[in-house]
């Protein structure tokens, strides 16, 4: 009977600690480079944000362009859900800015990848700033789209491209090139 009740004893607590150690979190494997990101998802679906809602005005008329039917509303949704997770991809750690050996596609109007990947290493409160501040905007286009509401996806089109171009003033421009309205 001792030697059961030592044997509980001595199982009970090892069983509860196996019980509550917590599990490892996945290990993330970044594939895509910051630039395959910009390139492949921002881009192409913060154009369809800015696009969605427009005033067009030329020879033949004016046309006023906003999302009428579901379709084209679901579209416009399925752009904003990736511009609101895009953030998260642009977080993962390891990332790198691009592949190696990759150039600048406009060298001495945009910083190198080498020098973006510097700038981000060097000071990653800052690229994490701004990247939720690229989240932060794209929420209120994700609601207004779920909203149907063709002006506060205007509105949230405005906070998208501030977003962007905060993120672009310090890792894309170089100093001596950014805009002088960002100066």
């Amino acid at each position: 009977m001792r030697r059961y009740l030592l044997g509980l004893l001595l199982t009970v607590p090892i069983l509860a600690a196996s019980g509550c150690r917590r599990a490892q979190p996945p290990a993330y494997r970044p594939t895509a480079t910051i630039r395959d990101i910009m390139i492949s998802i921002v881009d192409p679906q913060a154009d369809v944000l800015w696009n969605a809602v427009a005033t067009i005005i030329d020879a033949s008329g004016t046309e006023e362009r906003q999302p009428k039917t579901e379709e084209e509303w679901a579209t416009v949704r399925r752009s904003a859900v990736q511009m609101v997770e895009v953030s998260n991809l642009l977080l993962v750690p390891g990332r790198q800015a691009a592949r190696p050996g990759e150039n600048s596609e406009n060298p001495g109007i945009e910083l190198e990848p080498a020098a973006i990947e510097k700038l981000i290493g060097e000071d990653p409160a800052t690229w994490g700033k701004l990247v939720g501040g690229l989240h932060d905007a794209a929420v209120p286009a994700l609601k207004a789209v779920e909203a149907k509401n063709v002006e506060a996806l205007f509105e949230a089109g405005d906070k998208l491209e501030k977003a962007c171009e905060s993120c672009h003033h310090n890792y894309w421009y170089p100093p001596k090139n950014a805009p002088a309205w960002k100066k």
